[in-house]
């Protein structure tokens, strides 16, 4: 039984690893991942208990220059996270500069009165002396009430991070169910599964530009879940390199897809997707909010 809760937002510019470290601290995955940058688009709660303490995460995009009307929606529902939790959390790289984007984020921690967690993620890949300039500089930028190097990747450090979260927790009633991990309804992981794929597969600008909507969702007599699944993209010919020759690049999305959404579910899945062109959805607000992007 929880008696404290403590609510944290995680940010960072694209690409850090935020959402492999919401991951990691969740135990289990809730929040799509790639190589690519933002793929995160909207704001995932995750949930975990330790020590009679419900830790709510808030995994948020990558914070970065904004071109589009979706890109818009990013920044502000990063800019929102910030403003009213019990701590922040900046993970950035082990790179000896902090940038731009890291600039910006402190200055919205500075202004939010938050406490703040400053995460050098990625220590797998550098030596161990390698990350005292890079503590030293960010000491410059900001007071961070802790510093926690870690490795999201292979979980080294993880568990120090959640300690140091429960330095934040308030007294009061869980803000959700005990045996909750994610706020996302079945539907939209299912969906963000089948974006993760088009990410890992697709090239260049292409994934970028894609949507996926579940367009029905039901369960069979025989457990068979049968899924239908619409992916938009914005040009016509992206719709080709996404079904590619002989519809092979679907298809490999496809059966990705239905595996993690058959672990996902604990049960068999008939997947079925197809693919339509909404063009410059990512500049319509109507789009934007018809496809979930929202922060109702």
């Amino acid at each position: 039984m929880t008696d404290k809760t403590v609510v944290a937002a995680v940010v960072g510019r694209p690409n850090v690893g935020k959402s492999t470290l919401v991951n990691a601290l969740v135990g289990e995955k809730i929040a799509i991942v790639s190589p690519k940058p933002q793929t995160t688009r909207n704001r995932i709660f995750g949930i975990f208990e330790k020590d009679g303490t419900q830790v709510v995460l808030l995994d948020t995009p990558g914070f970065h220059r904004a071109r589009t009307r979706l890109g818009d929606f990013m920044v502000k529902t990063v800019n929102d996270s910030v403003a009213d939790v019990d701590a922040a959390v900046l993970v950035v790289e082990p790179v000896d500069n902090v940038g731009v984007q890291e600039s910006q984020l402190i200055e919205r921690i500075r202004a939010s009165g938050a406490p703040a967690i400053l995460v050098i993620n990625k220590t797998d890949t550098v030596k161990k002396e390698d990350l005292l300039p890079i503590i030293a500089r960010y000491g410059q930028a900001y007071a961070f009430d802790a510093v926690v190097p870690l490795s999201a990747r292979t979980g080294d450090g993880v568990s120090e991070l959640a300690d140091e979260l429960l330095r934040f927790r308030q007294e009061g009633e869980p803000l959700f169910p005990d045996d909750m991990i994610t706020d996302q309804p079945e539907r939209q992981m299912c969906a963000e599964l089948v974006r993760e794929k088009l990410l890992m597969t697709l090239q260049r600008e292409v994934p970028h530009g894609t949507a996926v909507e579940v367009t029905r969702f039901h369960e069979r007599d025989d457990g068979i879940t049968d899924i239908d699944v619409t992916i938009y993209c914005e040009k016509a010919g992206h719709k080709g390199i996404i079904i590619g020759k002989n519809g092979a690049a679907l298809k490999k999305v496809g059966e990705l897809a239905r595996r993690d959404i058959e672990k996902l579910l604990d049960g068999r899945v008939c997947l079925k997707t197809w693919v339509k062109v909404k063009e410059n959805w990512r500049d319509s607000d109507v789009m934007i909010k018809n496809f979930g992007y929202t922060d109702e």
